[in-house]
């Protein structure tokens, strides 16, 4: 890995325009002659390198935008004369006179509108043209490639968009201009409408997009539909897609988002779960020689995932070995050889190694062939029934063991029973919440029952309310569940697995599994806390998926096997008190990354973002090389044009970088800590930084506005800068003329930028010794401890 500490753009704020008024959002209409700088030693003429200027916005504290996004600039979104139009500028072409159109004025503020068809003849299947995208157009598609999983794609025509999309966000830039308030960003959000779940899809013979609605039930049918998707427009990509997705929830009023929802405990915290270290073969002994491995190590989890391999299962007469379903509610015979059963290892887990919570993994059917038919419940044996779309995107469903054999499905008048039993079971062993797998199955199962929305609705109102009743702290991780059919209906979970797991044998993984997560954050993030999964520490690509986990802002945890450790980057990451400094957001890619394909065209870094209270972070990735084929049906490998990619760092990257600054009239410029060299480079508003990374490589940038205290005196604060996430550990921050008083969470070695040498540093009231790096500016000192016992954080100050 190599890159560049040298600033390629350095400019005044007086060499351009006149700012323009703010609107009412905190967005602007930018000035267009940036103007060029003579460079103060040499006299010599920078240009500007990329965007021209973009005056700050004022936008409300982060608490405040994510329960209530202000409004952008609303474009108006109508269908005229056969073309969607948004703010003037055509999206759609060719827009059949049978697509109806439904104002989304009654669902809130958002400007929207709601597309339907009507057709000649009612069918439990139909597929409709919404006309061509326009020539010029970007666009970034969330699809499903599994059953199970979505993955992203970008392209520019209606051909490109895959089977199975859920979510499609399209940039439109008439002008062509660079300028971000000359571009409009439009969102689809393909729905659920009665018993019928909405898709998008490309046509490629005609080129055109697509919508597609399905029952999942041939007995279930319609032929008329007025609200299908969803299609709302802003010049801020990430507040439109809130809005939109706001407006929905007020017209489907069948979910919550994500800033509504009880976040579980377990979230700000490191974990384990057996997994990968056990697979199906875990046993307590297993689970205690884990727990004891990290504690013992300094990197003590404060929860653990007893994943698949606990329960009673057995397969069907005369089919050992193939598919098994759940017998009973209870533990299998490895975790019975105590008295106390399951209760025994939690007991363990929880008074002799310190951990908050134990999680046990269920499927949402009890298990993978479901419950036995002949058991309680009402179970009766179904096959499931895949789409169209789906068995296109992953033809090996044609031989799976679960369509070949089927699944012993409980009857939805008694899967509350179900739950109940089953958590509340767990609950009195000491058990704190579940992680409920294989949820997109119920969509394969809806024939005879209503359709596929029904059925998942049925089955996700019963878990909702089972947890709800066991597990106080909000205990559920949905997983294997990225369809519409479980998203549009979920009321109280609030983390959701973002992606195909961690394949620790799998070497064309690593590089997918990141910028999957990323991008499937985009819109996973607006309805839960996306889990960006477990990995583990001593790996070939360990600090990869570490520094991603760290900066996800989901929760943290590892699933080595005992004894196979890396406790120093455990240490970039976990506390000595096992909880980790997680950012405050859903991690996603910057704006200039949302439309370029970081695993496929060559060219391209990912940059994710996310906030702490009072600085930013980028996650710098080099994701090429690999990526989901759609010719193969399976992740592959393909050829990198270059050894190593060249991309760009800029402060603003941090979207809402703007919220970290305490001085409302901060004026844009931020200090970069670069997390694998220790370095400190001083970013001017709009200044850029190269850094170049090979594939596989990544670096992680602590982002801090600068505090202009003085003429001639700034600071920013950076945090605990060996952990991936320093930032995080500032909780408060206090300025009193050229005293700066921070409140820090955790120890280790404590980092601030300021253009001085500082007169005096001290701890708790307490003078320390400091190191100072007049050529950065970094200033250094050590936090040998934790905070006192009983306190959450330690008070560090800085006299300039």
């Amino acid at each position: 890995m190599r890159y560049r500490l040298q600033i390629l753009e350095c400019f005044d704020p007086d060499a351009l325009a006149a700012y323009m008024k703010l609107d009412e959002a905190g967005l602007v209409a930018q000035a267009t002659s940036p103007g060029i700088r003579r460079h103060p030693c040499n006299n010599r003429a920078f240009p500007l390198l990329a965007f021209q200027r973009t005056p700050l916005p004022t936008r409300k504290p982060l608490h405040e935008q994510e329960k209530d996004i202000p409004m952008t600039i609303k474009p108006a979104v109508r269908v005229s004369d056969g073309k969607l139009i948004v703010n003037n500028r055509t999206i759609l072409t060719g827009v059949p006179d049978n697509v109806t159109v439904t104002s989304g004025s009654a669902s809130g503020p958002a400007d929207g509108v709601f597309l339907g068809a009507d057709f000649d003849v009612s069918d439990s299947r139909h597929v409709k043209s919404l006309g061509a995208l326009q020539t010029g157009v970007r666009f970034m598609a969330c699809f499903r490639f599994k059953l199970w999983w979505m993955a992203q794609k970008m392209g520019e025509s209606g051909a490109d968009v895959p089977l199975e999309t859920q979510f499609l966000l399209v940039e439109t830039n008439s002008s062509g201009s660079h300028l971000e308030e000359e571009i409009v960003y439009a969102v689809f959000l393909p729905l659920i409408e009665g018993p019928f779940r909405a898709s998008l899809q490309g046509n490629n013979s005609r080129d055109e997009l697509e919508l597609c609605l399905e029952s999942g039930d041939v007995d279930t049918e319609a032929a008329s539909f007025s609200h299908s998707v969803f299609v709302h427009a802003g010049t801020d990509p990430f507040a439109t897609i809130t809005e939109a997705v706001r407006a929905v929830k007020s017209h489907l009023k069948t979910f919550r988002q994500r800033h509504e929802k009880k976040l579980p405990g377990i979230v700000d915290y490191f974990g384990w779960c057996t997994w990968d270290a056990f697979y199906q073969d875990v046993t307590q002994e297993g689970v205690e020689a884990g727990l004891k491995s990290l504690t013992d190590g300094g990197a003590p989890p404060k929860f653990v995932i007893i994943d698949d391999g606990w329960q009673s299962v057995a397969g069907d007469e005369n089919k050992a070995g193939e598919l098994q379903r759940l017998t009973g509610i209870k533990e299998n015979p490895k975790f019975q050889n105590k008295e106390d059963g399951i209760k025994n290892i939690v007991n363990i887990a929880k008074d002799t190694y310190g951990l908050k919570y134990v999680y046990v993994w269920h499927a949402i059917t009890g298990y993978w062939g479901g419950v036995r038919p002949g058991e309680e419940y009402g179970s009766a044996l179904k096959y499931p029934d895949i789409t169209k779309g789906l068995l296109e995107n992953d033809p090996s469903w044609k031989t799976d063991v679960m369509r070949l054999q089927g699944l012993g499905l409980v009857n939805p008048r008694h899967v509350y029973k179900f739950y109940n039993e089953l958590h509340s079971y767990l609950a009195s062993a000491g058990v704190d919440g579940v992680k409920v797998d294989v949820q997109c199955v119920l969509e394969t199962l809806g024939a005879g029952l209503g359709g596929r929305v029904e059925l998942t609705r049925l089955y996700h109102q019963a878990l909702d309310a089972s947890v709800a009743r066991n597990f106080e702290d909000n205990g559920i991780i949905a997983c294997m569940s990225h369809n519409t059919d479980a998203l549009y209906c979920a009321k109280n979970t609030a983390v959701v697995r973002a992606s195909d797991d961690f394949y620790p044998r799998d070497p064309v993984s690593h590089t997918i599994h990141v910028a999957a997560v990323a991008y499937n954050s985009v819109f996973l993030g607006e309805f839960m806390l996306p889990d960006w999964d477990m990995f583990h520490s001593l790996h070939p690509a360990a600090e990869y998926h570490a520094s991603a986990r760290a900066i996800s802002g989901g929760p943290v945890y590892v699933s080595d096997a005992p004894g196979k450790h890396d406790f120093e980057l455990l240490k970039k990451i976990v506390l000595p008190d096992g909880s980790v400094l997680r950012a405050r957001l859903p991690g996603r890619p910057t704006r200039d990354c949302l439309f370029t394909d970081p695993a496929r065209d060559g060219l391209s870094l990912l940059k994710i973002w996310n906030m702490n209270k009072y600085t930013g972070v980028v996650g710098v990735y080099n994701c090429q090389g690999a990526a989901w084929s759609s010719l193969e049906k399976k992740n592959a490998f393909h050829e990198t044009k270059s050894e190593a990619i060249t991309g760009y760092v800029r402060g603003r990257d941090v979207h809402l970088i703007r919220e970290a600054a305490t001085d409302p009239d901060w004026n844009g410029d931020c200090v970069a800590y670069c997390n694998r060299t220790g370095e400190v480079v001083t970013l001017p508003h709009n200044a850029a930084m190269p850094i170049s990374l090979k594939v596989l490589e990544h670096e992680i940038f602590t982002v801090s506005p600068m505090k202009v205290l003085a003429p001639g005196v700034s600071f920013a604060p950076l945090g605990l800068v060996n952990m991936y996430n320093a930032g995080g550990a500032i909780e408060e921050l206090r300025y009193e003329e050229r005293l700066v008083s921070m409140e820090v969470r955790g120890c280790g070695k404590f980092g601030v930028y300021s253009s001085n040498k500082p007169s005096r540093c001290s701890v708790e009231s307490n003078e320390v010794g400091f190191s100072y790096d007049s050529a950065s500016g970094l200033v250094s000192l050590c936090l040998d401890h934790m905070p006192e016992e009983g306190k959450r954080v330690q008070l560090v100050e800085v006299e300039l």
